[in-house]
């Protein structure tokens, strides 16, 4: 007994030629076969089915009851085989497809949207979707699948992550034009003892070295502001409410700040292209991975005049 196992593509398009061209000699041509091998894939189908497909006496050869109506169903298959094969061949040239990346708010205001604004000049019809959150944050929805790529700071702490180090950057220190140290190209921590500063809050990596950079100085920080986030702190300094120490990166962003240099501590942070091992990257993901490196390696990474954005590819 046959099943629909037993049925083949290559029956039903042997089937739709010969309705088609009303003769098998003709079908033949049309698909390049010899006339006895269109004339076995017909008897087989019409076995599978177990019905008869044509009236072989007529000339041209015309189809049974069955056979008209099976002709609408082989062309709606063969058509959905051939949409099937379309979208891998669109996916392959990436015409189409989806990637997910993360990272933190300062990558994020900074050096994504001139790496994304690239990937779309070359991919248009790849979609993204982009969140931004705090490095430990970002590295868990990698973990758990829901991020393709994510750009952190690290290093991180975790075994299913492949950490590529794609950048090492200073921190600096901003302030507004008018500032009293706006005349300064370097400073020492010390220096900042009663300096008020605008804090980023809670969950900032660079929360963190600022409070352990003065903690080894021996002093606390004076906080003007504290809780801030990337915009609003470069606003805050701007109108002279305080001093910052931020990214290199992040003091790109605003030409009204004046950059200073930290000269008494190396205050650094690595910038890292993360990835789940254990997830294969689709090939929208790979081809935003492979635009990211060539961004940098071209380059084009935004920097500051001082040279604090240093290329680390290739050091892992």
């Amino acid at each position: 007994m046959f099943t629909a196992r037993d049925l083949t593509l290559q029956q039903l398009r042997c089937f739709v030629a010969v309705a088609d061209e009303g003769q098998f000699t003709a079908a033949a041509d049309e698909l390049r076969l010899a006339q006895p091998s269109i004339s076995a894939q017909i008897h087989r189908l019409e076995q599978v089915l177990g019905v008869p497909l044509f009236h072989r006496g007529r000339r041209p050869i015309a189809l049974t009851d069955a056979g008209s109506a099976l002709l609408p169903l082989a062309r709606r298959v063969l058509r959905g085989v051939d949409e099937v094969f379309q979208g891998a061949d669109e996916l392959d040239g990436l015409r189409r497809g989806h990637v997910t990346i993360g990272t933190t708010p300062s990558i994020g205001a900074t050096l994504l949207p001139l790496v994304l604004a690239q990937f779309r000049s070359h991919h248009p019809h790849v979609s993204i979707s982009f969140v931004e959150r705090h490095s430990e944050e970002i590295a868990q929805s990698v973990e758990a699948g829901t991020l393709d790529l994510a750009l952190v700071v690290g290093p991180l702490i975790n075994e299913t992550l492949e950490q590529t180090t794609l950048a090492i950057e200073r921190m600096v220190v901003v302030v507004g034009q008018d500032h009293p140290l706006a005349t300064r190209a370097t400073i020492a921590i010390s220096e900042l003892r009663g300096v008020p500063l605008i804090m980023f809050h809670e969950g900032y990596d660079v929360r963190a070295a600022t409070l352990a950079a003065f903690e080894k100085a021996g002093f606390a920080p004076t906080i003007a502001i504290d809780g801030a986030e990337i915009a609003t702190a470069h606003s805050f300094v701007a109108a002279g409410i305080g001093a910052a120490i931020v990214p290199s990166i992040v003091a790109t962003m605003n030409d009204d700040l004046h950059v200073i240099h930290i000269d008494d501590q190396v205050m650094e942070r690595s910038i890292c292209l993360v990835r789940d091992v254990r997830h294969t990257l689709s090939r929208a993901a790979m081809a935003l991975r492979d635009e990211i490196v060539d961004f940098l390696a071209a380059g084009s990474w935004p920097t500051t005049a001082h040279g604090d954005i240093r290329l680390a590819l290739g050091d892992d």
